[in-house]
């Protein structure tokens, strides 16, 4: 089985950034984010780039905030965030990518500024989320490369099982980075359990990612975030970026959300996913470890629609963060792709 991490310089990625034209319509202002602070890399700063607000209000009547960056005409990609975050997670693609292409991306319900709506959280819900949005964004013919980061992989899955003529109509190809299918709260590599049986470690999983409880600030809670959730070699800026984000959730969402990931099961929505597909995974990933990863890509390869599956190494969850010039390479590789996937452990 093949795995490819990537590398690349920074000096395109931000000549991109830095010549991007102010196309959309209109400048809004939002309230202040978690994130509005002169970061040192410029990447993790929130976009100047004027941007289009897209009004989308789902059946329940939950009010999904939507944003596209880039110009109208422009190839689309399309981002989902993870549970706890928001769009600003995507700064680093926003600002890299939104000078040559579309980039759409929305506060998942219940996150940032969208609103829970009536429904009980679920992935049906995620998925019919993502299909208005879909709906409301993509106006033109052109179609997308949907990326999914975490809970957000869990949206394409359950987009692409309950939606499967939206797959082949907005989709080019997806990316599943750091992700799973089911078995959360089984699998979660961030409790001292031993040799506890699976049934136990899963009652617990459950308890810790549904809690309802706000997130105490301070260094010890610092502490705790960076080692679930990015390695422990991450850089002490991306760190805190990631921590303002999660902070910034609200406590009834994040619970809800959290319980409705621990108990999923969309082990066979891997069959809708009837276009190119990228998996993407960290090393050194304790929400989502990298067993997942790769039960999803020997999926794939058994129906013929794994692209690749890239692993990379001194990684944990927040790939995009902690890897950004691996991370959006493939999505440009992919944005660019015009051939079939190979099959697992293809050569090359």
């Amino acid at each position: 089985m093949n795995t490819q991490g990537m590398q690349s310089g920074r000096a395109g990625i931000r000549a991109s950034a830095v010549g991007a034209v102010r196309t959309t319509v209109g400048s809004v202002m939002a309230r202040r984010s978690p994130t509005q602070r002169n970061w040192r890399d410029e990447l993790l700063r929130d976009s100047e780039l004027d941007y289009e607000i897209i009004p989308v209000v789902t059946d329940d009547g939950a009010t999904l905030h939507v944003r596209a960056y880039g110009p109208a005409d422009a190839e689309p990609i399309v981002l989902c965030h993870g549970w706890s975050c928001r769009i600003e997670i995507w700064n680093p693609q926003i600002n890299a990518l939104a000078g040559r292409y579309r980039v759409i991306a929305y506060d998942q319900r219940g996150h940032g500024r969208s609103t829970l709506g009536k429904r009980t959280p679920s992935a049906d819900v995620l998925g019919d989320d993502l299909a208005t949005v879909l709906d409301a964004s993509l106006r033109s013919r052109k179609k997308a490369v949907l990326v999914g980061h975490s809970m957000g992989g869990i949206t394409l899955m359950a987009w692409a099982s309950r939606h499967p003529d939206q797959v082949r109509r907005f989709a080019s190809s997806l990316l599943l980075a750091n992700t799973a299918s089911g078995q959360l709260a089984q699998e979660l590599n961030i409790l001292s359990l031993g040799s506890l049986v699976p049934r136990i470690q899963s009652t617990v999983g459950k308890y810790v990612v549904g809690a309802p409880v706000a997130i105490p600030r301070g260094i010890v809670t610092r502490r705790a975030f960076h080692y679930v959730g990015l390695a422990p070699q991450a850089d002490k800026e991306a760190v805190d970026f990631c921590h303002r984000i999660v902070l910034s959730c609200k406590a009834r969402a994040r619970g809800q959300w959290g319980w409705a990931l621990a108990t999923l099961d969309l082990t066979e929505a891997v069959e809708a996913m009837a276009v190119p597909t990228v998996v993407l995974t960290g090393e050194q990933d304790r929400l989502t470890p990298s067993v997942h990863s790769l039960r999803l890509a020997e999926a794939l390869d058994r129906t013929g629609m794994l692209d690749k599956l890239v692993v990379l190494p001194g990684v944990g969850h927040m790939g995009n963060i902690e890897a950004v010039d691996a991370f959006n390479d493939e999505i440009v590789r992919l944005r660019s792709r015009r051939r079939r996937p190979r099959r697992l452990g293809a050569a090359g």
